[in-house]
């Protein structure tokens, strides 16, 4: 690529140590749909012949058809994605394919490239991400009236139910959706025409090639174009993000999978056993999705961190993006592929369910409301419940099996209902602002994600 300035051939280590060949080949459908429009807007220019442009389109669609059969042999030497297909063309096609990279650079090329991969693996979690929904909302239709404790500080706090808790995830996956869907439309803009740092003599038709790509827009500052990766880093915090709910719902399931809660039972299919101890069925899809979690942190640390200290425009820290981005469109392919199956397949035990929130004080809350609405002020409500809650407490009986006489030793607001509010179906009717676990709502909101999601 530079032997008229080099007199020298370059070292072995540094082609090993520069090359990203490794990695990058994964951009070739990009790189050659990049180059086909390329190309064509120099046959519209009239650099190229129409008898060259069909050359060179034909040249790239049939090392596009190699590489997909696994019949094209990447170099090393030739460093990267964009010169093992450019030699190669030239090699197949002659004169032709040494005119294609007329009025482009590498620079331009791989932010072509990468932009173009961002685009194509969002639609692809899109879709994962409405498949991971679908299965929790299917599972919470099944069981959205099964009740459970709800926990803070994974301490027993109100009653909630099943449909109710699972549907908390498909809110969250569903900012993950228009999380996405914001990136990209951001990141759909071309650079491709900005050249090393600023652009060519040779000016090329860039809003055609922009169109023939599909993105919505060129980029207005060459220099912007060629050197920032914010794309790659709002792309990675919103696969970050995903990981992040991913996560939080394994701890669950593993928390809810466990003999001490036993709420639900996950699949043989997606737990393993113990080489050691016979009896063991251990939920490692969950635990690795929080693992992985970690390392899609890590990837968008990566290059942001690349990234921060660089001046303007292109540097070779740069070519540090590709891995992480990558390694984080797989994992969290893999994590929303796994998971969806999982939860599926997964089965709730409602008898384990029925005794965990038959507890009473799950509903001391509401029993603090009802003093409210006798006209005490609720922090004195609160203190009154407290001091009850204490009396069953200190002298081990149920909240709700306190007697009348002893809620009134307390105070007088106790009235002869008292009772009336340990009933979980009351409990339930009574939580009918939006977004309460009232089954009424619950069931309202499992109608508007099928539709949605039909």
């Amino acid at each position: 690529m530079w032997t008229g300035r080099f007199s020298q051939a370059t070292a072995d280590l540094v082609l090993k140590y520069g090359e990203s060949i490794s990695y990058d080949w994964k951009l070739y459908k990009h790189d050659i749909a990049g180059s086909i429009a390329h190309a064509r807007a120099q046959l519209k220019a009239g650099m190229l012949t129409p008898e060259e442009f069909a050359a060179i389109e034909s040249g790239l669609k049939s090392i596009l058809a190699d590489i997909e059969a696994g019949n094209f042999e990447w170099s090393i030497k030739l460093e990267d994605v964009h010169m093992n297909i450019e030699s190669e063309l030239t090699r197949r096609i002659g004169a032709p394919g040494a005119k294609l990279h007329t009025a482009r650079s590498r620079n331009d090329q791989v932010a072509t490239d990468t932009r173009l991969y961002c685009r194509a693996e969002i639609d692809s979690t899109l879709a994962l991400l409405e498949d991971m929904q679908r299965a929790l909302v299917a599972k919470a239709e099944e069981y959205a009236e099964v009740r459970i404790p709800g926990y803070t500080h994974l301490q027993r706090a109100q009653p909630v139910t099943i449909g109710h808790h699972l549907l908390a995830y498909v809110e969250m996956l569903g900012r993950d959706v228009t999380r996405l869907q914001d990136c990209r439309r951001r990141l759909n803009i071309s650079p491709l025409g900005s050249g090393a740092i600023a652009g060519s003599t040779i000016n090329l038709d860039r809003v055609g090639i922009a169109e023939e790509l599909g993105f919505d827009a060129v980029s207005e500052n060459s220099m912007d174009a060629i050197a920032d990766r914010d794309y790659i880093m709002e792309t990675l915090f919103c696969l970050s993000v995903i990981g992040t709910h991913l996560s939080r719902m394994s701890e669950d399931l593993v928390l809810w999978s466990s003999a001490e809660f036993g709420f639900c039972t996950l699949s043989d299919a997606h737990t393993t056993g113990s080489s050691l101890m016979p009896q063991k069925k251990n939920p490692d899809v969950s635990e690795l999705t929080r693992g992985k979690s970690g390392r899609l942190y890590g990837n968008l640390v990566s290059v942001m961190v690349a990234v921060k200290g660089l001046p303007l425009t292109y540097n070779r820290d740069l070519q540090e993006d590709k891995e992480p981005l990558f390694d984080s469109f797989e994992t969290i392919a893999l994590a929303l592929r796994v998971n969806a199956e999982m939860v599926a397949a997964m089965r709730i035990n409602e008898d384990k369910c029925a005794a965990a929130v038959s507890d009473p004080l799950l509903l001391a809350t509401d029993l603090a409301d009802y003093l409210v609405r006798k006209g005490v002020p609720f922090r004195h409500a609160h203190e009154l419940v407290g001091k009850a809650v204490a009396v069953a407490v200190g002298s081990a009986t149920p909240l709700n099996q306190l007697t009348l006489e002893q809620f009134r030793a307390i105070s007088p607001e106790y009235g002869e209902d008292v009772h009336a509010v340990f009933n979980l179906d009351r409990a339930f009717e009574l939580r009918t602002n939006p977004g309460a676990p009232n089954p009424a709502n619950t069931a309202r909101r499992i109608a508007y994600w099928k539709s949605l999601l039909s």
